[in-house]
């Protein structure tokens, strides 16, 4: 009788250690099985990390070139614009001394058309620079993160309509 009772605690040991051997195993072999997918989960993560670092420095690289091209822009359009209206003025005078000559009867009509004609030409490029300069002007505003719609606009009282930009 003291030996059937010796049995059951020596199956319930044998059951336990085999029990333990198989819970080991099954949890190696997950380690296994899944290290490989927890390491890719890893590296994609990682991969999407790089990405959306490299797009944030791509968007912060264009924005620094937009706003370069944009001061560049307007420093070579007040160059521009400088050298136009002394062309502007030198027209204006040129239309003057033709009108006083012509006046004096010195010369005909034809060199006072065509020095208005000339200051007139002269009047249009320099509208056409002064749009150009406010174009890049809002540009440079937007490249900056500034906004500009209609609403803004209207709350400073600013002509909106392209005709009235680029009126001298």
């Amino acid at each position: 009788s003291g030996a059937s009772r010796c049995q059951p605690p020596a199956i319930a040991k044998l059951l336990n250690v085999q029990s333990t051997f198989w819970a080991v195993g099954a949890e190696a072999a997950e380690a296994i099985f899944t290290g490989g997918s927890r390491r890719a989960q890893t590296q994609f993560a990682k991969a999407g990390y790089d990405e959306a670092v490299a797009a944030y420095r791509n968007a912060v690289l264009s924005a620094f070139g937009e706003v370069q091209n944009d001061v560049t822009g307007l420093l070579v359009l007040d160059r521009a614009f400088l050298s136009q209206q002394q062309a502007v003025d030198a027209a204006r005078r040129t239309l003057n001394i033709s009108t006083d000559r012509y006046t004096g009867g010195l010369v005909s009509y034809l060199d006072v058309v065509t020095a208005q004609q000339a200051l007139l030409n002269n009047e249009q490029q320099l509208a056409v620079i002064r749009g150009q300069r406010l174009v890049t002007s809002v540009l440079l505003i937007k490249a900056l993160g500034g906004g500009w719609d209609a609403s803004s606009l209207s709350a400073v009282q600013v002509k909106t309509k392209w005709k009235d930009v680029v009126a001298p």
